[in-house]
Parts: C-alpha cells; sequence; structure tokens
C-alpha cells in the first residue's frame, strides 16, 4: 500500500515538472544530445535488461512448471508360465495454488518497471557525462585561446623592448626578460593546446556520433527556484529512486511468495499402463505434494529481512538525493557568486595591464611591473573562465537531474 501510494504521488508531480528549460546555447542542441546519449553502451546495457525483464516477465506469468511426460517398458517373467511384455505411460504437471499465479505477474511487471526506471537513470547518468566532458572541452579551449592572446602581447613585448634597445633606451637585460616572459607564455599555451585536445578525444571518442561544434561559454543566471523546489522537481523525475521503489516492490511481492510457497504447489498427473500380456489396462490419476520444512520456513524468513534491506536502500538513496540537491543547490548559487567576483577583478586587471601597457610604451613605467600587470591579468582571466564553467556546470547538472532538458523526461 506504502508504495502504491508513492507511485501515486509521483504519477500526480510528474505533470507539474514535466516542461523542460531551452537548451542553453553552450550545449548540443537536444536532437543531437539524445542521439549521442541513446547510443551511449551504457544507455544499450539499460536497455537490453529491459529486453530481458519483458521475457523474464513473461516467463514468471506462464508458470515455472511445465508438463513432464515419461513412460516405461518392461518384461515380467513368471515361474511356470510365458512371460508378459508391459508398459506405463504417465502426463504430470505442478500447478500453482494459493494466489501464487497473480503474485508471479506482480513480480513480472515489478521488474519490468524496475528496469525501465533503471534505463532512464542510465540515460541522466550519460546526460552528466555529456554536460561534464562539453564543458570540459569548452573551457580548455576558452583557456588556450585566452593564452594565445597573451602569447601575441608577450611577442609584442619583445618587439617593443627591442625597439627601445636599439634606441638606446633598454638594457639587454631587459630584453632577456622579455624573451623569457614569452618563452614561459609560450609553454603555458603548449600546455593548454595539449589539455583542449585532451578534452575533444575524450568527449569524441566517448560520445562519437555527436556534432563537436565549438562554441563560447553563456553568461551563468541565477537559479530560478529555491532549495525545495529543486528536491521536489528532482525527486519526481529521480529514475533512480523510482527503481528503488520498485525494487522495494518486488522485495514485497518476493517475500509474499515466500509466504505462498510455505503451502507445497501438488502435482496432478494421469497415467495408462498395460500388464499381464496385454489382458490387464490400467489408467488412472496421480497426486503428489512435497511436505514442507525448515527450507522453506527458513526462505520466507529470509524474504522479510531481503523487503528491510530494500526499504533501508530506499531510504538511503532518498536521504543521498536530498544530500545532493542541496550540495547542488549551494554550489550553483554560490558559482555564481563568485564567477561575478572573478569576473570583477578579471576586468579591473585587464584594465591594470593595459594601463602599463601604454605607460611602458611612454616610459612612464619600468618592464617588470608591465610584465606583473599583464601576469595578474592572465592569471584572472584563467579563474574566470574557471569560475564561468563552474557555475554553468553545476546549474546544467542542476537540469539533467531534474530531467528539464533535451526531453529526458519522454
Amino acid at each position: 500500500m506504502k508504495y502504491w501510494i508513492a507511485a501515486a504521488g509521483l504519477a500526480l508531480a510528474l505533470p507539474l515538472h514535466a516542461a523542460g528549460v531551452a537548451t542553453p546555447p553552450d550545449l548540443p542542441v537536444a536532437v543531437q544530445a539524445i542521439a549521442a546519449i541513446d547510443q551511449d553502451p551504457a544507455v544499450a546495457q539499460a536497455r537490453h535488461v529491459v529486453q530481458a525483464a519483458t521475457h523474464s516477465a513473461a516467463m514468471v506469468a506462464a508458470s515455472p512448471y511445465e508438463w513432464t511426460a515419461s513412460a516405461m517398458a518392461q518384461r515380467r517373467r513368471i515361474d511356470g508360465s510365458a512371460g508378459s511384455s508391459e508398459w506405463s505411460a504417465q502426463l504430470e504437471r505442478t500447478i500453482r495454488i494459493g494466489g501464487k499465479a497473480q503474485i508471479d505477474r506482480d513480480l513480472g511487471d515489478a521488474g519490468l518497471r524496475q528496469a525501465r526506471a533503471q534505463l532512464g537513470a542510465a540515460r541522466v547518468d550519460v546526460a552528466r557525462s555529456l554536460v561534464d566532458l562539453w564543458l570540459d572541452w569548452l573551457t580548455a579551449r576558452q583557456t588556450r585561446e585566452g593564452l594565445l592572446e597573451q602569447a601575441r602581447f608577450a611577442e609584442a613585448n619583445v618587439k617593443a623592448v627591442e625597439t627601445r634597445r636599439k634606441a638606446g633606451d633598454a638594457a639587454m637585460l631587459e630584453l632577456g626578460v622579455a624573451q623569457g616572459d614569452l618563452a614561459a607564455v609560450q609553454r603555458q599555451l603548449s600546455q593548454a593546446a595539449s589539455t583542449e585536445t585532451r578534452a575533444h578525444t575524450t568527449l569524441r571518442v566517448r560520445f562519437p556520433q555527436l556534432a563537436l561544434d565549438a562554441r563560447p561559454l553563456s553568461e551563468p543566471v541565477p537559479l530560478d527556484r529555491d532549495e525545495a523546489q529543486w528536491r521536489e522537481q528532482v525527486a519526481a523525475g529521480s529514475e533512480a529512486l523510482r527503481a528503488a521503489q520498485f525494487a522495494l516492490r518486488k522485495a514485497e511481492l518476493t517475500a509474499a511468495r515466500s509466504r505462498a510457497d510455505r503451502v507445497p504447489d501438488p502435482t496432478l498427473g494421469v497415467f495408462t499402463s498395460s500388464e499381464a500380456s496385454r489382458t490387464e489396462r490400467v489408467i488412472g490419476v496421480s497426486f503428489s505434494i512435497p511436505l514442507g520444512g525448515t527450507y522453506r520456513e527458513q526462505g520466507a524468513s529470509e524474504a522479510l529481512q531481503q523487503v528491510e534491506v530494500a526499504r533501508a536502500g530506499l531510504e538511503r538513496l532518498r536521504r543521498d538525493l536530498d544530500v545532493q540537491v542541496a550540495t547542488g543547490v549551494g554550489e550553483a548559487t554560490g558559482s555564481v557568486e563568485r564567477w561575478k567576483l572573478a569576473e570583477q577583478s578579471a576586468t579591473a586587471a585587464r584594465e591594470g595591464a593595459r594601463l602599463t601597457q601604454r605607460a611602458y610604451s611612454l616610459g612612464e613605467a619600468d618592464l617588470q611591473g608591465l610584465l606583473l600587470a599583464r601576469r595578474q591579468a592572465l592569471d584572472a582571466a584563467n579563474a574566470a573562465v574557471a569560475a564561468r564553467a563552474d557555475a554553468l556546470r553545476a546549474r546544467y547538472r542542476l537540469l539533467v537531474d531534474a530531467r528539464l532538458i533535451w526531453g529526458l523526461d519522454e
């Protein structure tokens, strides 16, 4: 009863949360994303589990018992008389009693529903991986582009120092410092290019069907729901939670089946035989039933404990889901604030570097001051890119968990 009340509650909640949101501009479009997700090996595996569960449900609905045919031939020898050729044949089958057939059908249906929920959970997990790998690639790409711009500035600095040295306004030491700075930036650029290549390769290998068209990271936006609303949204769309509920349902049905099995199923049959040199024909029915004992009693007790295991697992998953949502909402909220601060810092550092560059060209600042200002601008720009990516990642993960993008709720 508790299971059906919970299931009914989820069914009523789903229409309130089924409407998704538009796909963010820096993520793959829904058609491409869903195609990539559905062709992932993890989703394919879960889909085969659903197909297997379909056959399993049909098996238990049809009954685990089948007709058994047996035949016997013998030669009877009687002292003082001729021998007798005899034979017998029997057809029998065990039948389910005590409502076991209906319990088996319910078990098969619960197993099928659990497999379908696990398929949905697998799609969500793969979607989270797609978000993470996609943002890793875009972040690495944007970081490399920022370093490429810094490398151009470093090259311009070297040329400026060379010009000033020829004019007698700069020492050879300054030229060496500028060249060393250029080499350091080029090293960072090479490392960033390797990181981008690695992220691109990982994404391409994991999702080979996906068109990898680069796009700039969008600006993070604050969440439009509070923590309680997000918790309700995620719980309503959580296929993992639904799978755990059906696991509990299966455990309860298995316990009911074990209790019913304490009354064993009888075996009914019909038989015929020919004896005494075909002068006797026997036709009859047979009935047999096992005598239940300790094994069945212990099996019923074990099934009851498995119900408690499934119930505890469901409660653990609920709490883990609450923690995950609370952590995700907190991270999404805090990361937007950190991104705003990082952008302000990057803007200020970029303006400071521009003014220092101008002062250096006019001879009002030394090279060390210029390189320091530019290094601060570079660090601030990288921090802003990382903060932007973190804010987007936290929000997109919530959208995926709530099944609000890419049509994951379909």
